[in-house]
């Protein structure tokens, strides 16, 4: 359905303190229309013109209000003044919360008298709060357009068929259960849009919607559907995809406007011939041809199926040819069914850090989680492994599409993914399928439509934006290849503020590509929406552009002149013979490639903010983080109670996967030689929705005992300068580009220490200790006493997770009492003595840290560990011991 035009309204620019009334009629009254959602203070502005201007008011005809508003609910009790309204618009989404996701509105019901605009025929409360569908919308029998998709409502009333004039009805995206059988009764309807509800059966009713020309009943838990489906004749798009479907009635296929049938991501086995044969039918994600299990083996296999609980700790597990559950402690769970597995397979296990280097992200992918290696890699499995990953939300759905990727050793896919998210956690799950393991990880991609062209052609549009389609006229190849589309949208906005130009406007980015190196044999017809704004009346063509990209969005060439341009009111359409980026754009510019080149690296960049903190309780423990800018106030939130620290650093920009370092200069070092580091400097990877922190100790060669040190902390991009400047300032600019960030860190003159006599320490003294084993690296005494001196006031928890009973603890306190430093030593070393000859105490004081919260510790124990291991692997080099390693773990040496 083509949504009304709406006017341009003026903003007030009378500034603060001059709303009066005849400024506010002038910038929000524009005729009868009233547009105050783009106003953070809409709700004030109209109670105040209300109050003022109420002559005028009550002739408004469509009005606009935020329900994320402050004074929303105030607002509503005057609404009903307003006899003369026909379109009313109160939605919520207009504000985000601190993980920027859209705020839902105040509005859980309407007035009771609310019934009485008689005139209205347009009612949007999408992005609210309601439960149940007010009672009084069934007295506005005018209404033709409805919508409350992004609430909570259940069900609908029995008596929802009144609003017999509906045309349009959207209840996208809430909890319906089942619907009323009055829903028939809608004669006049010809959109409906119930996806992503909770629908587990449709009445007969339905089939009475005989003008329905669009009906959306995807993201439902449908099983079935109703014969009387096929009495839609005017039916032209049908969307049933990601259901539980395990039949669909042959008499579909008798539909005479049918265009679009999708039935992808069900459950059925087997597809009517007539519908099969059908060239718009999708049917991806079916386990088609498969056969069903019998019920009773299934529920038996379920019900004995061995679950397998992992700690941290832990790294490998066994699977029997029973098959088994196994759930790790960082989220991610397998399912091994009966059979996969012939003979006992031992299956090893870790989480990586993604590197750069190995790890290849597309343009515009989204990294969501780190990667999971499985090994050993490729043995092949008798029946498929289930393999389920805990991912972030991704922050631009509607765009994006989340799969999981696998590495093969060569190269990077992606497998056939499924998302949900747990109702309970709000978590997010991806599900995929595999019959051997490599390295997995979860990605956001731009949503990737794709079709096998054969030689008689077809259609492929996207379903990003419908608007957008690719024609194959009929012998456009002779073998059959698979084409991919995805869809960039960009709004005006983007355009208008990265080229500061308010002339400036384009359509959204299409990317294309096939499987074949071979150009078509006929052209392809492509058509775009023309740019927001322009349309086949007002249409200047000396100021279109039709501009061509390489794969990698380096180049951008205009090619208007090489190509027939079609226009009608809304598209433009034009052919090619291949296939990369298109992008449509209008503007008095005349060398628009460069723009376009600007505009599309601008819409890969973040934009971010450093912090560096520390620990209030100890100035020497300093927190890193690069964060984007719309997550800084809600992080510091979360750290301030613990840290303190100097003001973010200036927004800088970003790629996702971009590699940046931190130096510490004027006086201060890091304190441990650690892996991360490259000459002194942290190595940081810059993920968007990936925590880009680290916590490192710090020190400082100057002395401290009698002043404090003031330095400070930069932040470099790429690769690590030759010389750094000790007076880096915070906008430095010129010769030093690579230069981000620069802040400041103190730290407090020195009080006299418990460790640093080389003599006992406060009467102890502890035989040389070498906790672990020479392949994976020692802890020393030193050591130990670096990590005691990180410890505070919570050795207690931390020694009861190493293992200590209650009484030895009590007894540690008893004889050190009054003395924490004594008491943390007398902790620490105990247990050393206790597990000195326990090869895995290492990892046990690793998961220790980590369950008493302390993740630093552990972190810098694993950085000690690492480095251990890099030392006796370049022993075994230098005298020749070490045994050949396979071109598959060396193509991805980190």
């Amino acid at each position: 359905m083509q949504k009304m035009a709406e006017p341009l309204v003026l903003r007030d620019e009378c500034g603060e303190g001059t709303l009066g009334a005849p400024a506010l009629a002038g910038s929000c009254l524009a005729d009868n229309r009233l547009n105050l959602d783009v106003y953070p203070d809409g709700c004030h502005r109209f109670l105040q013109l209300f109050k003022e201007q109420q002559g005028q008011v009550v002739q408004v005809e469509f009005l606009r209000l935020s329900s994320n508003d402050g004074l929303f609910d105030a607002t509503l009790g005057s609404l009903l003044h307003l006899k003369h309204l026909k379109s009313l618009v109160l939605k919520g989404g207009h504000a985000r919360d601190e993980f920027g996701s859209y705020q839902h509105g105040s509005l859980t019901s309407l007035p009771p008298d609310f019934g009485n605009l008689r005139c209205l025929t347009h009612l949007d409360l999408s992005f609210n709060r309601l439960s149940i569908l007010p009672n009084c919308i069934l007295h506005l029998l005018s209404l033709r357009v409805l919508l409350v998709s992004h609430n909570s409502l259940v069900t609908l009333p029995e008596d929802f068929g009144r609003l017999n004039k509906l045309t349009f009805f959207s209840a996208m995206k809430n909890q319906l259960k089942d619907l009323p059988q009055s829903i028939g009764e809608l004669s006049m309807l010809q959109d409906l849009d119930l996806s992503e509800n909770a629908l587990e059966l449709l009445p007969e009713e339905v089939g009475n919607l005989h003008n329905c020309t669009e009906l959306d009943l995807s993201g439902n838990r449908l099983l079935s559907i109703p014969d009387s489906l096929a009495n839609l004749k005017s039916l032209r798009r049908l969307h049933l995809h990601s259901n539980l479907l395990v039949t669909v009635p042959a008499s579909l296929a008798s539909l005479p406007n049918l265009s679009r049938l999708d039935l992808q991501n069900n459950c059925l086995r087997a597809i009517p011939a007539e519908i099969q044969t059908l060239p718009f039918v999708h049917v991806r994600g079916n386990p088609l041809g498969e056969t069903e299990p019998s019920p009773q083996a299934d529920k038996s296999s379920i019900r004995t199926l061995k679950r397998l609980f992992l700690a941290s700790g832990e790294g490998s597990f066994t699977v029997t040819s029973e098959g088994c559950r196994v759930f790790l402690a960082c989220g991610i769970h397998f399912y091994f069914p009966p059979g996969a597995a012939s003979d006992p397979l031992r299956i090893h296990f870790r989480s990586l850090t993604p590197d750069p280097q190995w790890v290849k992200l597309r343009h515009h992918d989204v990294l969501l989680s780190r990667v999971l290696e499985l090994q050993p890699h490729g043995v092949q499995f008798q029946q498929e492994v289930q393999i389920c990953m805990p991912y972030i939300s991704p922050q631009t759905p509607h765009q994006h599409e989340v799969v999981v990727r696998t590495f093969s050793g060569q190269s990077w896919s992606d497998l056939k993914t499924r998302v949900k998210q747990k109702r309970k956690s709000k978590k997010c799950v991806a599900h995929c399928s595999v019959l051997h393991f490599s390295w997995f990880l979860v990605v956001s991609r731009l949503v990737q439509n794709e079709c096998k062209v054969p030689a008689e052609g077809t259609l492929l549009f996207s379903s990003v934006d419908p608007n957008i389609k690719v024609i194959f006229p009929p012998g456009v190849t002779k073998e059959p290849r698979s084409v991919k589309l995805q869809v960039l949208p960009v709004s005006a906005e983007e355009i208008q503020e990265i080229t500061a130009n308010a002339g400036c406007r384009a359509s959204p980015l299409l990317y294309l590509s096939q499987d074949s190196t071979v150009d078509f044999l006929k052209p392809v017809r492509i058509q775009l929406p023309l740019p927001p704004g322009v349309t086949g009346l007002n249409l200047d063509r000396s100021r279109l552009h039709i501009l061509h990209g390489d794969r990698e969005g380096q180049t951008w060439n205009d090619i208007t002149s090489e190509v027939v341009l079609e226009f009608t009111h809304l598209y433009a359409v034009f052919e090619v013979t291949h296939f990369s980026w298109y992008w449509l754009w209008y503007t008095t510019k005349t060398y628009i490639g460069g723009i376009a080149k600007k505009v599309y690296e601008r819409l890969r960049l973040y934009q971010v903010n450093f912090i560096a903190l520390q620990r209030k309780r100890d100035p020497e423990q300093v927190l890193l983080q690069c964060v984007p800018k719309h997550k800084v106030d809600p992080v510091l939130k979360k750290l301030q109670d613990r840290y303190r620290g100097p003001e973010p650093s200036d927004m800088v920009e970003m790629f996702e996967g971009e590699q940046f370092f931190a130096a510490f200069e004027r006086g201060i070092s890091i304190d441990m030689d650690r892996p991360d580091c490259v000459d002194g400097r942290l190595s940081f990877i810059f993920y968007s929705h990936l925590k880009n922190m680290k916590e490192i100790y710090v020190t400082s060669p100057v002395d401290r005992k009698g002043q404090a040190v003031k330095g400070q902390v930069s932040f470099y991009r790429g690769a690590v300068p030759d010389s750094i400047p000790e007076d880096a300032s915070r906008r430095r600019k010129g010769p030093d580009s690579l230069w981000l960030a620069t802040l400041p860190i103190k730290l407090p003159q020195l009080k006299p220490r418990w460790d640093e006599n080389p003599g006992p320490v406060y009467g102890f003294s502890f035989p040389p200790l070498n906790l672990g084993n020479a392949e994976t690296g020692y802890l020393t005494q030193a050591n130990l006493l670096s990590i005691a001196r990180r410890v505070g006031a919570d050795w207690q928890s931390i020694g009861l997770n190493l293992g200590l009973t209650y009484q030895q603890i009590e007894r540690i306190g008893y004889n050190n009492r009054e003395d924490l430093n004594k008491q943390i030593l007398d902790m620490l070393f105990s247990w050393a003595q206790q597990n000195s000859e326990d090869p895995d105490c290492v990892s046990k004081l690793i998961t220790a840290m980590k369950e008493s919260g302390r993740q630093d510790i552990a972190d810098e124990v694993e950085a000690i560990i690492e480095l251990g291991r890099q030392k006796y692997s370049e022993s075994i080099r230098r005298v020749g011991l070490e045994q050949e390693s396979s071109t598959e773990d060396s193509a991805i040496a980190m």
